[in-house]
C-alpha cells in the first residue's frame, strides 16, 4: 500500500449551522475528500499532495461575519482514520430504502443494505454527492446493465449496482487506498459480478458500458468526457456528480459536444448531479 499523508484540519463554528454545512461543501469544491462532523464543528481531510499553503483563500464562508471559525491543522497518518471514523460514522438512510453502515450498527429495514469500512476513502453516502448517486441508481433500471463506477471510492454505488440487478460491473479509482477499500467492502458485501480496477481514465480503452457512474470532480469530468463518451453504449446513461449548480453550464456545454442530451438534475446543499442520454 503507499503510503499516502492526510492533513487533518479541526474546524471549530459558532454557531453550527447552517455554517458547517456550507464549510464543507466549500472545503469540498477545494480538494477536502472527507468530513467528519464535530460537537464543535468540523474535521477535514486532504491528501497531503493535493494540499497548499493558500488552499483556504477561497472558502468564503471563512471571510463572513455571521459565524466565528477557527481551525488548527495537522498530519494524519492513515492508520489514525479507523478510530476516528468509528467513532463518529452514523449510518445514512436514503429516500427511506437503501441503508449504508458499517458494520458495528444493527441491521436495518429498509430494501437496500450496504455494509462499508470508509476509511479514509471517500464515498460513505452521508457527503452530497455520493447520496445523490444513490437516489439516480434507486430510480433507475440496471437490470442486467454492465455498468461503470468512474472514481468508485468506497465502492459503494458499484455495490448498490450489483444489488439491483447490473453485471459485470468495474469499479476504478487511481488511489491505492480507495482500490483496497473497494475491494474489501465488495468482498463484505457478497458482490460476485464487480471488478475492481487501480487506474484512472486511460484503464477504460476498448470496454463499453450500459451506465457510466462518475462523481469525481469538475476538472477531471471535463478532461475525461470523451472517453466516457466513447466508453459508453448506444442508448447509455451517464450521471454526474462531484460539482456545483454554478457548473452546470460547462458540464452540460462539454456533454452536448458529445451529443449527450441532458435529462435530470438532483441536487442537495448546492451540489448537483447530472443524468445525461447517450
Amino acid at each position: 500500500m503507499s503510503n499516502i499523508i492526510y492533513i487533518g484540519y479541526q474546524f471549530k463554528v459558532s454557531p453550527l449551522q447552517p455554517a458547517v454545512e456550507i464549510l464543507i461543501a466549500e472545503l469540498g469544491y477545494a480538494g477536502f475528500e472527507s468530513f467528519v462532523e464535530t460537537d464543535e464543528g468540523v474535521t477535514a481531510y486532504i491528501q497531503k499532495e493535493e494540499w497548499y499553503e493558500t488552499i483556504l483563500d477561497d472558502v468564503q464562508i471563512l471571510k463572513s461575519d455571521e459565524f466565528e471559525i477557527t481551525y488548527t491543522f495537522e498530519d494524519i497518518e492513515q492508520t489514525n482514520w479507523n478510530a476516528e471514523w468509528e467513532k463518529n460514522f452514523n449510518p445514512i438512510v436514503v429516500d427511506n430504502v437503501c441503508t449504508v453502515r458499517a458494520p458495528f450498527h444493527d441491521k436495518p429495514n429498509t430494501t437496500y443494505d450496504i455494509v462499508i469500512e470508509p476509511k479514509m476513502s471517500f464515498g460513505t453516502g452521508h457527503h452530497e454527492t455520493t447520496h445523490m448517486m444513490i437516489q439516480h441508481i434507486l430510480k433507475n433500471d440496471f437490470t442486467n446493465k454492465s455498468v461503470l463506477d468512474m472514481g468508485c471510492g468506497t465502492g459503494v454505488l458499484a455495490i448498490l449496482a450489483e444489488i439491483k440487478g447490473a453485471k459485470p460491473i468495474d469499479a476504478v479509482d487511481y488511489d491505492n487506498w480507495c482500490y483496497l477499500n473497494s475491494l474489501e467492502n465488495v468482498e463484505r458485501n457478497d458482490c460476485k459480478y464487480i471488478t475492481v480496477i487501480e487506474g484512472d481514465a486511460s484503464v477504460l480503452k476498448n470496454k463499453k458500458y450500459d451506465i457510466i457512474i462518475a462523481n469525481i470532480n469538475r476538472n477531471i469530468l471535463l478532461q475525461d468526457m470523451a472517453t466516457y463518451t466513447t466508453s459508453l453504449n448506444p442508448n447509455g446513461m451517464l450521471f454526474l456528480s462531484g460539482f456545483y449548480n454554478d457548473d452546470i453550464p460547462i458540464i452540460q456545454k462539454e456533454c452536448e459536444k458529445h451529443l449527450l442530451k441532458f435529462e435530470e438534475k438532483l441536487e442537495r446543499n448546492q451540489w448537483v448531479s447530472l443524468k445525461f442520454l447517450n
